[in-house]
């Protein structure tokens, strides 16, 4: 968005895994369970850390290359998400000020959308269980796109569902794979990182508000007052 005037923001899209719900450490059990099958044990959360962002779909795919499993990745996944929906069901915790954040969006009439790269299935049974569902106008799996985070596929069709252009689209992400997305997709960025070890990647620069000290920092009332006067800097 250099040297272009700013937009309104007139949409928010939200990641689900990591930036809503804190669903990284129930990946982490069911995907040990899952590579339990096929005798690999040593698989701990180093090795997960670098898979955080991206697509269910691409991650089973390196997944299955790199241990030299011989099942499809329709079957993986459907492996996977059943493991996972084990433990979501009764731990699945969402960030109090993303609940907040949420309520004041919809209580100010602003567009909603989720855009994650975990599966439709997965998407459903999360916004269900945590009662979520109804703020969003809109649910997207990467599933239902070419191309993954860090491409902006996913992101680029939940504006067209919305009706809403790019430009006034605001994404909130904990990935450096979402951040590269909402900003190859030219849609402001807040940046909520995740994992909090300096240094971050350098993809987190391209925010437009980085929270270095990730969600424990980000305040609803802040973030709102930030989005609604972007457009005036």
């Amino acid at each position: 968005m250099t040297n272009v005037k700013k937009q309104a923001i007139k949409a928010v899209i939200f990641d689900l895994d990591g930036t809503l719900v804190d669903s990284e450490p129930n990946y982490f059990e069911a995907e040990k369970k899952l590579f339990a099958e096929y005798g690999i044990n040593n698989f701990d959360f180093e090795m997960k850390k670098k898979y955080v962002g991206k697509s269910t779909k691409d991650t089973l795919t390196d997944y299955k290359k790199n241990y030299s499993i011989e099942e499809s990745v329709e079957t993986l996944t459907k492996k996977m998400n059943k493991y996972y929906l084990d433990i979501a069901k009764n731990n699945t915790v969402i960030f109090p000020e993303m609940r907040k954040f949420l309520e004041l969006l919809k209580a100010n009439n602003y567009r909603m959308a989720l855009a994650s790269g975990s599966s439709s299935e997965i998407i459903d049974e999360i916004l269900f269980i945590t009662g979520l569902k109804d703020f969003f106008d809109v649910t997207l799996s990467s599933e239902s796109v070419r191309k993954g985070k860090p491409a902006p596929d996913v992101f680029l069709e939940a504006a067209k569902l919305l009706g809403i252009p790019p430009e006034n689209c605001l994404v909130l992400e904990d990935s450096n794979y979402g951040v590269e997305a909402a900003k190859n997709a030219s849609m402001y960025c807040i940046a909520i990182p995740y994992f909090t070890e300096k240094p971050l990647a350098q993809s987190f620069l391209m925010s437009d508000l980085l929270l270095k000290d990730g969600i424990k920092s980000f305040s609803a009332e802040k973030a709102f007052k930030w989005m609604r006067n972007i457009h005036k800097e």
